[in-house]
């Protein structure tokens, strides 16, 4: 595919950086696909990724690969301008930060390139809001232990979801000493199930993951880090929090396809068996996830009243024109209901129906 492609999504991504809150990364992205229809050391950087899976996902490798450049140290004149590095930014004069991205990106590009092969993994634990109200609502108010087992799972921080804090002005859900506190977690009133709900119980936390990550490894924590991007400390700290979270309980991650992890799962008696998945679908593709469909019709159908079964997901939806990131749930082979909707990273969550809406792809 054409470097042309690659300036549209760097454009596109800039665009959802700024709407959901960094104007770094906008600029900074925005400054890049300029320098990309130019020639210049970023259209080297992604020269030949142009076809990487998922919506601009060159884009995100190459903030992902600086960032990480940034952190450890190797771009002093850089980290003057990256927040998560002590530096400061001003969004009304992003320009400064820009001649420094761009010579990171020269002087270490055989470094940059090969972060490049990189799938974009941020194991986002905002999300983990929508998990804990997926999952109370699938219960029901049943006293049923939880066995969870997650797709795409990354590092698997999102299995460690019922010690996080949920946090909004009429709702507090969860261990009030947690090191990860979602704050203002619900926009407007949260839904009803999750006030004065009881703690979760887990019997199973699995996970999987073509190329998970090490969440206690150097080399794991630096790459959800540098996937966060450096003007957000709250997901900074979020982030950080489940990290500690994980050194006491390390989360299980096996390296197979969704599909395969799925084949030999089966509902237990006397527990609520959960399959969760959160903006990972647009990574696998097509023909693994009718593998993986054909998987979830199976659970579905055998789900019973004491071995019953939940299909949660958090993932984008086209409505319209746009794509919306709604949290559904199905219990069984029941209808598939769309209990909220969120912003990417999760944090805030809103209410919504699918009547409300539309038609929902």
């Amino acid at each position: 595919m054409p470097l042309d492609h690659a300036v549209r999504m760097f454009h596109q991504q800039a665009d959802a950086c700024a709407q959901l809150g960094s104007p770094l990364s906008a600029a900074l992205l925005h400054r890049a696909a300029e320098d990309i229809a130019a020639g210049g050391p970023c259209a080297d950087a992604v020269a030949g990724h142009q076809d990487a899976p998922g919506p601009a996902a060159i884009a995100l490798r190459l903030l992902g690969a600086v960032h990480a450049l940034v952190l450890t140290g190797r771009a002093p004149d850089l980290a003057a301008h990256y927040p998560s590095a002590g530096g400061t930014f001003d969004p009304a004069h992003p320009d400064p930060a820009w001649p420094a991205f761009r010579a990171v990106v020269a002087a270490h590009l055989p470094e940059v390139r090969e972060w490049m092969t990189r799938p974009p993994q941020t194991n986002e634990v905002g999300r983990a809001n929508l998990l804990i109200t997926g999952l109370l609502y699938a219960l029901g108010g049943a006293d049923f232990p939880v066995r969870l087992y997650e797709l795409g799972s990354s590092a698997g921080l999102n299995l460690l979801a019922d010690r996080f804090r949920i946090e909004s002005p009429d709702l507090a859900y969860g261990p009030a000493d947690s090191p990860v506190v979602l704050l203002d977690a619900w926009r407007g009133a949260a839904p009803g199930w999750l006030h004065d709900a009881p703690p979760l119980r887990f019997a199973v936390r699995q996970g999987c993951d073509p190329t998970p990550i090490d969440p206690l490894s150097p080399d794991g924590a630096l790459a959800l880090r540098a996937y966060v991007w450096a003007d957000q400390p709250a997901r900074f700290a979020r982030l950080d929090g489940a990290l500690r979270l994980a050194a006491d309980t390390p989360p299980r991650v096996d390296p197979v396809g969704a599909a395969a992890f799925l084949r030999d799962v089966r509902p237990a008696d006397g527990a609520l068996t959960v399959v969760w998945h959160s903006v990972m679908r647009q990574y696998v593709p097509k023909e693994e996830w009718a593998r993986v469909e054909t998987e979830l019709a199976r659970l579905a159908d055998a789900s019973t009243e004491r071995a019953p079964f939940a299909h949660i997901a958090l993932e984008p939806h086209r409505v319209g024109e746009e794509h919306r990131f709604l949290l559904t749930v199905r219990r069984g082979a029941e209808p598939r209901q769309i209990l909220a909707e969120a912003v990417p990273h999760g944090l805030p969550a809103w209410t919504v129906t699918e009547a409300e809406l539309g038609p929902v792809g």
